[in-house]
């Protein structure tokens, strides 16, 4: 039962809302964003404000912060709720102050009070007025309060969470770029600690070991949390309500991401069949009246049966209204088996050296993932492969082979005076005008809109734009530099599906989990200035790389029991010297080391032929001549379970080799 505790708990919960909307509608123009809206933030949610492309996300969060007003309806907020929002805009700001100073502004009070408390010290050197003595100790007391001696340290730690070097905290915050930037801007707002967290796309300039990092600090955040993102993986991790922006109306599920996706299933499925149910009884309903209405005996039921179809509440059949761009890369030519090699690759910025001596292969059908934190030089090496970048060292082309390249700063890659169509024009394709138009309606660019400046373009536009020239060039080899940035969720899973069917090869740079972890089928990663390469998908990366920090973990604890310890006396003999028998533990180590390498190749060979095999018996297995002789059939499947069977065992022996290679080779 509903006892009254539990109906005073809930009236305290719902007078502890913090801001909300109360029957809102907003009009942008001619154009509804939102109508008839209630959405209430209490304290403590974590929610996910998503939707496609173009429907109204960070609008809606304008319009809460009170930059826009709404049509009808209120925004409510509480009376002391204070509010933190990160959105794009900011980047107009700039100053001289360093980065740690433009953080540090999240302690205005603080800031006051050193100045005020620094006036009163030199007055008292001149006076020993008592009262002033007081105020003076009053203020240090608020100072304390405040913790107004640890700003330094909290800011510090907030920066380097966010994947600033301690060298560059006293940097002025106009030197850095705009993804930089926001990152100060979102360490500020995370110091304030506002109530009301609203975040616009807070992933977009963050590398991956900053998105942990911010995944760990907000996860232990006071206050309420508001997170416009195209992330799933973020979104899973960090949210506990959706709230979904679609068709004008709000639609409120309570738990994750990856709830949202069942439930809404759900929900669709339901209503599509509430509405052939409907759909089947107002056709009984209107046949019975069809065929009664001119009977004097029936003619009284008919009357009420179209009264109450008049009555009626129709259902609306799901149509579910979403921009769906349609990407179908295709290639011309059939590369060689190598793409691309670099031998001894050096690439250095002044003192910051980005690799060294470095060497990597991309074969045909490599699907290549290159992540790791930002300034690690993972555009630099897409342009050095691309050619756009200068080096020291050899960069070697494959036959065949035909790039194209997806530049992550759309700057970089489009003429901003140029019209989307002679963009798409100047691409070489030899297509004709109303080919080129045809290709950039499945990009969403209808009509008209194919004469638009780039310059007027959005972000998203600019992506999509950037993509068809990509798929135009009909390459065979891609570099893609964070190509989901600006892209919804339903758009870079529809991207991810395209890049599963591409025939041909491609290295991308990324930050989006989601999308890694469906598209590549190898990880490269930028350590100690080389390019370190791991055969697998980023999930079995993931795994791998926690299997070694939890080895690296129990070897530390061996090593520091090992070190408490202390050592046997050795037992020594007359006839010999004690030191005679000991082992030589360098030389060991490197014959141990050698022979693991020479297993380990070994290895390597067999992973890459029972990978051919298993490939083989799959097309076998395919092929519709298999199945005409029963016998055939079931030998081709014996066949290919042995071949897994045998496969699983070589990449378990594979990973293992590696891993005792790796420590010994530390």
């Amino acid at each position: 039962m509903y006892s009254a505790s539990n109906y005073l708990c809930s009236a305290k919960f719902l007078s502890a809302m913090l801001i909300g909307l109360q029957d809102l509608t907003f009009e942008f123009g001619a154009r509804v964003i939102v109508e008839n809206a209630t959405w209430h933030i209490h304290p403590g949610e974590r929610i996910g404000l998503i939707g496609y492309n173009g429907t109204g996300k960070s609008t809606l969060l304008k319009v809460l912060v009170g930059e826009y007003l709404p049509s009808k309806g209120t925004v409510e907020k509480g009376r002391d709720t204070t509010i933190g929002y990160l959105h794009q805009d900011l980047l107009s700001f700039d100053t001289n102050d360093s980065i740690l100073e433009v953080a540090m502004g999240a302690f205005e009070r603080v800031k006051q009070l050193e100045k005020e408390i620094e006036k009163l010290g030199k007055e008292l050197e001149e006076t020993s007025d008592e009262k002033l003595l007081i105020v003076y100790t009053d203020k240090l007391h608020e100072l304390e309060v405040l913790g107004g001696y640890n700003i330094h340290h909290k800011t510090e730690e907030v920066l380097q969470g966010l994947g600033f070097e301690n060298e560059h905290l006293l940097r002025p915050y106009k030197e850095f770029s705009g993804g930089w930037r926001m990152r100060v801007l979102l360490a500020k707002m995370i110091l304030q600690q506002p109530d009301v967290l609203l975040l616009d796309e807070p992933t977009n300039h963050l590398d991956l070991p900053s998105i942990e990092w911010l995944e760990k600090y907000l996860q232990h955040y006071q206050g309420s949390v508001v997170i416009v993102s195209h992330d799933k993986y973020f979104l899973n991790r960090m949210v506990n309500k959706i709230v979904e922006l679609y068709q004008q109306e709000l639609h409120i599920y309570t738990g994750d991401y990856e709830f949202y996706e069942k439930e809404k299933q759900i929900r669709i499925e339901l209503q599509q069949r509430a509405y052939e149910n409907q759909k089947d009884y107002i056709r009984q309903q209107e046949r019975f009246i069809e065929r009664f209405k001119a009977k004097a005996s029936k003619a009284a039921a008919a009357q009420s049966a179209m009264k109450r179809l008049d009555k009626i509440e129709r259902i609306e059949q799901v149509e579910i209204e979403r921009p769906n761009i349609r990407i179908n890369f295709q290639v011309d030519k059939q590369p060689g088996r190598v793409i691309c090699e670099l031998k001894h690759i050096t690439k250095s910025f002044g003192d910051i050296k980005i690799v060294e001596n470095a060497h990597a292969e991309i074969n045909r059908g490599d699907k290549i993932a290159l992540i790791g934190a930002n300034g690690k030089g993972k555009s630099t090496l897409l342009r050095i492969i691309a050619g756009t970048e200068k080096y020291e060292g050899e960069r070697n082309w494959g036959h065949n082979v035909e790039e194209s390249f997806y530049a992550q700063h759309q700057l970089e890659a489009l003429n901003v005076n140029n019209t989307i169509l002679e963009e798409m024009k100047e691409c070489g394709s030899n297509k004709t005008e109303l080919e080129l138009r045809s290709l950039l309606g499945c990009f969403l660019f209808s009509g008209d809109d194919s004469d638009k400046k780039i310059k007027v373009l959005s972000g998203g536009e600019k992506a999509r734009v950037a993509l068809a020239k990509v798929i135009v060039s009909r390459s065979n080899f891609l570099l893609l530099d964070e190509p989901t940035n600006h892209l919804d969720m339903h758009s870079v899973e529809l991207l991810a599906e395209s890049l599963n069917k591409y025939e041909g090869s491609y290295l991308l740079v990324s930050h989006d989990r989601f999308f890694i972890s469906k598209t590549a089928n190898k990880i490269w990663e930028i350590v100690d200035h080389e390019v370190k390469e791991f055969k697998g998908t980023y999930t079995e990366w993931v795994e791998w790389k926690k299997r070694m920090e939890e080895r690296k973990r129990t070897l530390a604890k061996e090593e520091s029991k090992s070190a408490e310890t202390p050592a046997p006396k050795p037992v020594t003999s007359n006839k010999q010297p004690a030191t005679a028998s000991q082992p030589q533990p360098i030389n060991t180590n490197k014959k141990e080391l050698q022979r693991l390498q020479k297993q380990f190749q070994g290895v390597e060979d067999q992973v890459a032929q029972l990978n051919q095999k298993k490939e083989q018996a799959e097309l076998d297995l395919a092929s519709p001549d298999s199945y005409k002789n029963p016998a055939q059939f079931a030998q081709l499947e014996k066949d290919y379970k042995t071949v897994q069977q045998q496969l699983t065992v070589a990449v378990k022996q594979y990973e293992e080799l590696f891993e005792k290679i790796m420590e010994l080779e530390k």
